[in-house]
């Protein structure tokens, strides 16, 4: 057998030392900043009392109390139901498949750096545990004109945003908890709706 044909034979892997060591520091990068994504704790508190829950223990904070995940401290509002249509005008509307429910919310950057917010990273349960994701376009359009408070934002440290996220659920469905979360990859804090 001829020193090239012998050559051609050895693993890939070790034909591509450059290339390989290249991948790996990119896939333990991809982890890393997954990981970092989960390092917020998660919890809820009202003013001048502390959770005492183990920090991968979710917790569940109420209508108007502070709920925190990760970088984000979240305070829900409200929760309102039945729309059938949201928008700020006749060209910019969306129509239900079922019912719109609007959930009020402020969102505040606890963090030392900025965090972009996604509304698609927010969900609703009802009491059977159906989950239901926020209707992207539906929360664009409900937000005041050229406003994108809580569509889509890069929050500042300290700086916070209020607006509504909206879900489309049946309309025989009652939401029962909202899932919050700082980013895609967080584990969410729970804030009981009823």
């Amino acid at each position: 057998m001829t020193e090239k044909a012998a050559t051609s034979k050895k693993n890939w892997f070790a034909r591509h030392k450059i290339l390989t060591t290249i991948g790996v520091l990119i896939v333990l990068a991809i982890i890393g900043s997954a990981s970092s994504g989960n390092k917020g704790t998660q919890t809820a508190s009202t003013s001048g009392s502390n959770s005492s829950q183990p920090k991968n223990q979710a917790t569940t904070a109420k209508l108007n109390e502070v709920a925190n995940d990760g970088k984000f401290a979240f305070t829900v509002t409200s929760v309102e139901c039945g729309k059938t249509s949201v928008g700020t005008n006749q060209y910019l509307q969306k129509q239900a498949q079922g019912q719109f429910c609007l959930l009020n919310v402020s969102i505040k950057n606890i963090g030392d750096q900025a965090q972009s917010l996604f509304s698609g990273n927010q969900y609703l349960y009802d009491a059977q545990n159906h989950k239901y994701s926020a209707d992207d376009q539906a929360t664009l359009y409900a937000g005041p004109s050229g406003s994108t408070n809580t569509w889509y934002n890069d929050i500042n440290p300290g700086n916070a945003v209020s607006g509504t996220i909206v879900f489309d659920v049946p309309k025989d469905v009652t939401p029962a908890t909202a899932e919050l979360h700082d980013s895609a990859f967080s584990h969410g804090v729970k804030v009981n709706l009823q």
